[in-house]
């Protein structure tokens, strides 16, 4: 709602060219100035504390920043976007706070005379998706699934795939066993929105292994390893991070809610239709006894396949993408559970997504990785 009076705001705020909004709609995620001024410096101090916040526009609210890689240059321009000069900053040292929104953390790369709001990313590992979230697929926002891998054949996307470490990549045994030389491979990470021929750099992979059990008919050990010529610098970008395997030990009694991460094409966003944006979408661990019903898939589901279902009914969420990780956030992290192997629902079945165990394999993959060792 504007306010005609061009002399004063008393029932508002100023854009700055003789138009007023109200309060409310101030750093709302709304453009409602002409110019956007109300969005343009969405910077704020909170408590007796002065925790620094910032409105958020993806996800549409305030936001405290981590302290972590913070610096006195980054704390000039805070204040310098609230209105005070840069001369006033002062670092009056870290302070414990607890957040359910998750928080912002700056980026490796930082230009001093830009605004702090362009140089603030989510912080995956604190981020709680909560069940309100839509419970069909959805585009993922660039780097939150920073473990995320492609993985291509004769510049065509093939496969997903997870970063377990800076070398190593893990897949699913059916995307690679027709096409096993390394040389045919390249691998793109720190995911890109669309995904397209944008990437750079592409990875080189030295030597793909196969689990020797693997059966195409029963997709039995349907996973496969991947190294890398050269290590990933996964210091270099929070969009580029490994996912924690499954520890021994680890209870699993109550995971949570899981995602599955895949690439598939969307019609929203008035691209063509081949053009492939990574998807996420939250699922539900279920039983073997539930999975191998009669209803579902009849015995086929052995120990080391796990079965995951959509969590609501009716919700829409197909995945045609292979090798795609399957993960549970517990602890505050982030753990691999399984890697995509088939879907039925994607046919108009309506049945369970079944993933490789990743636990079950977890001798096998550090067996692989100690063999292969570079000294």
């Amino acid at each position: 709602v504007h306010v005609s009076d061009s002399s004063s705001c008393l029932h508002g705020m100023r854009c700055g060219d003789g138009n007023c909004v109200w309060d409310s709609e101030w750093c709302d995620g709304v453009k409602n100035c002409p110019a956007g001024q109300d969005e343009a410096n969405c910077v704020r101090v909170r408590g007796s504390n002065f925790l620094l916040e910032v409105y958020w526009t993806e996800t549409k609210e305030w936001r405290q920043v981590c302290s972590e890689g913070w610096s006195d240059q980054q704390g000039k321009a805070s204040c310098h976007d609230i209105g005070y000069t840069r001369d006033t900053y002062f670092q009056s040292g870290h302070q414990r706070t607890d957040s359910n929104r998750g928080f912002l953390s700056v980026k490796l790369s930082f230009n001093p005379q830009s605004s702090i709001l362009q140089q603030l990313t989510q912080r995956l590992e604190l981020i709680k998706r909560n069940s309100s979230e839509a419970s069909g697929s959805q585009l993922a926002s660039v780097g939150s699934w920073p473990w995320q891998v492609s993985l291509h054949v004769a510049g065509s996307h093939r496969c997903g795939g997870a970063i377990i470490s800076p070398r190593w990549l893990i897949t699913a045994a059916h995307c690679v066993s027709r096409t096993s030389s390394p040389a045919d491979w390249a691998v793109y990470v720190g995911i890109v929105d669309p995904l397209g021929p944008v990437f750079n750099p592409a990875h080189a992979v030295s030597e793909i292994i196969t689990h020797e059990g693997y059966n195409s008919q029963t997709q039995q050990n349907d996973v496969a390893l991947m190294k890398l010529s050269d290590p990933l610098n996964t210091k270099a970008s929070s969009k580029i991070r490994p996912v924690c395997l499954p520890n021994a030990g680890l209870n699993m009694t109550d995971p949570g809610k899981s995602w599955v991460t895949y690439y598939g094409p969307t019609a929203n966003r008035g691209e063509n239709s081949s053009s492939l944006y990574l998807k996420e979408a939250p699922v539900s661990l279920i039983p073997s006894a539930e999975c191998n019903s009669s209803e579902a898939y009849s015995g086929r589901i052995s120990q080391e396949m796990l079965c995951a279902t959509k969590i609501e009914a009716g919700a829409t969420m197909c995945n045609p993408d292979s090798g795609g990780p399957l993960v549970s956030h517990m602890d505050g992290l982030w753990w691999l559970m399984g890697e995509g192997v088939w879907g039925e629902h994607c046919n108009g079945q309506n049945k369970p997504g079944v993933y490789t165990s990743i636990r079950h394999h977890l001798d096998w993959i550090y067996y692989q990785m100690q063999v292969k060792m570079t000294c």
